[in-house]
């Protein structure tokens, strides 16, 4: 029995190259769960095959901007031009749905949530080694070797403030890594603060049952 029924806000994130987004794919397609994927706002036009609502919220940038005066994104940036954000409203509505709201976003937007949203449960998702991410990022043969070495100068730095999150993950395999966050969230449902209504209800349900 699962005492907490309402929804808990997930915040996954690493350094470049830790395979986020593997382990993230991994945790959706092994069931068992009540997990939904939080979709990005952006001012950037769609691309061929987005669905509006699915790959992103597609908006312009006077709205965007409104948004931002207003206080009404968890965590935003710019990006070649464009904005990107997750929008508070959106995962209030999933909150209140009863469900697990899965963020996967860069360490320093997550810092930006914990500020707004320290009830949220932050799992820094970090590589066996910095030799192993060093290798991930080289494997990919998508960029040259300045930008690698920018990213591995910002890894270094971003591997030390895995001490602001509640947990930390080893990518060392991407199945084992997709079980432990399962389990993590398991046992946040079970977290007195999350849990102890349900609890109450619970006895008085049971105080009633057994004097009528």
């Amino acid at each position: 029995m699962k005492l907490n029924q309402k929804g808990i806000l997930i915040v996954l994130s690493g350094p470049s190259g830790v395979g986020k987004g593997t382990v993230r794919r991994a945790l959706f397609a092994s069931g068992g769960h009540n997990l939904v994927y939080s979709i990005s706002m952006t001012t950037r036009k769609p691309r061929a095959g987005e669905i509006e609502g699915v790959d992103y919220y597609f908006v312009t940038k006077e709205e965007f901007v409104k948004r931002i005066k207003a206080n009404k994104f968890l965590e935003y940036a710019q990006f070649v031009g464009n904005y990107y954000g997750t929008p508070a409203d959106k995962i209030d509505q999933l909150l209140d749905e009863g469900k697990e709201v899965l963020l996967e976003i860069e360490v320093e937007g997550a810092m930006q949530v914990k500020a707004k949203r320290p009830d949220a449960v932050f799992i820094f998702i970090a590589p066996p080694s910095y030799n192993s991410l060093k290798e991930r990022l080289l494997t990919r043969g998508t960029e040259n070797d300045e930008k690698i070495k920018e990213r591995l100068e910002k890894a270094r730095r971003e591997l030390k403030m895995a001490t602001g999150y509640d947990y930390i993950v080893i990518n060392d395999d991407v199945d084992n890594a997709a079980d432990r966050i399962k389990a993590i969230i398991r046992a946040e449902h079970a977290r007195c603060s999350r849990s102890l209504e349900g609890y109450f209800k619970l006895l008085e349900d049971t105080d009633y049952e057994t004097t009528n």
